[in-house]
């Protein structure tokens, strides 16, 4: 049989890559979706182009190596790989389920090993690859997206009630730990994310958008004013407080995105504030 299509030559194009000993992941965006059927899709395709929203991919290419996936983000594979989900019996299924429902990530997180390519789920989402050298980082729940099998995934629980119940934050957060590539799923283009390094320093956020912090980055909310009145006519309350010595991620540009998504939903808003639709 023959047929030509495989020229996709200058639509698909590779915008970030990293590569490790074994492991080699990049992140591939599509310049242009063509594939509108009808006026509305053509429409919708239309307004994305001109909004420059691309359709972006994943791919992972392993040499004789083991990568971990977030459940559900395998698109399709060629190769000789073999998928792995240890379910450690009752008692480490029981652990899984807590995990999962603590943590607010998928429970099941399904090794691939061997040699190949992977290609996982497209989305109009941002990625981030980065690397850690026996290191441990602490990120959002749902961004975690894949990483070398020689990163560990696990739970970081707050270690103070205010964190977990005024943070916004939850009980227990994802924790990334060892030596691997690892790739982040991140609300805002990897441009807008602003990258502290502390030393010995103290941040202070009004909100809940720093997505990632190093493991001996310590984490607590605390009222913005010494005194309860004090924080009370600041009009900024209670603070998110990062002290210690090492890196935090800040995205303050994510509620200006969440704005405009309601936008077309509850009528007009200030995409750099409150809602206005009582006025």
């Amino acid at each position: 049989m023959k047929a030509n299509i495989n020229n996709n030559e200058g639509n698909i194009k590779v915008i970030e890559t990293m590569n490790n000993k074994n492991v080699s992941i990049e992140i591939l965006e599509f310049e242009e979706l063509r594939g509108g059927s009808n006026v509305s899709s053509a429409i919708m395709l239309s307004f994305m182009k001109d909004s420059n929203i691309k359709l972006r991919q994943v791919k992972i290419t392993l040499n004789n190596a083991q990568v971990r996936l977030e459940g559900g983000a395998l698109s399709y594979l060629k190769g000789n790989i073999e998928m792995e989900n240890k379910m450690g019996g009752i008692v480490g299924l029981g652990k899984k389920f807590l995990k999962g429902s603590v943590t607010g990530e998928t429970t099941f997180k399904p090794k691939y090993s061997g040699t190949g390519e992977i290609y996982l789920e497209p989305s109009f989402g941002h990625y981030v690859i980065i690397e850690l050298e026996n290191e441990e980082i602490i990120v959002d729940d749902g961004v975690f997206y894949a990483c070398e099998d020689t990163v560990k995934v696990g739970a970081a629980m707050q270690k103070n009630v205010s964190s977990a119940v005024l943070g916004q934050e939850g009980l227990f957060q994802t924790k990334l730990y060892g030596s691997g590539l690892v790739v982040l799923e991140v609300p805002v283009p990897k441009e807008e994310i602003i990258e502290y390094e502390l030393n010995n320093e103290t941040l202070k956020v009004d909100g809940n958008f720093a997505i990632l912090r190093t493991g001996n980055i310590d984490f607590k909310v605390e009222t913005s004013s010494k005194s309860l009145i004090g924080s009370a006519t600041s009009g900024e309350g209670l603070l998110n407080v990062f002290r210690g010595t090492g890196k935090v991620w800040l995205i303050p540009t994510k509620h200006i995105y969440s704005n405009l998504t309601n936008f077309g939903l509850y009528g007009m808003t200030n995409p750099g504030g409150k809602s206005n639709t009582n006025k």
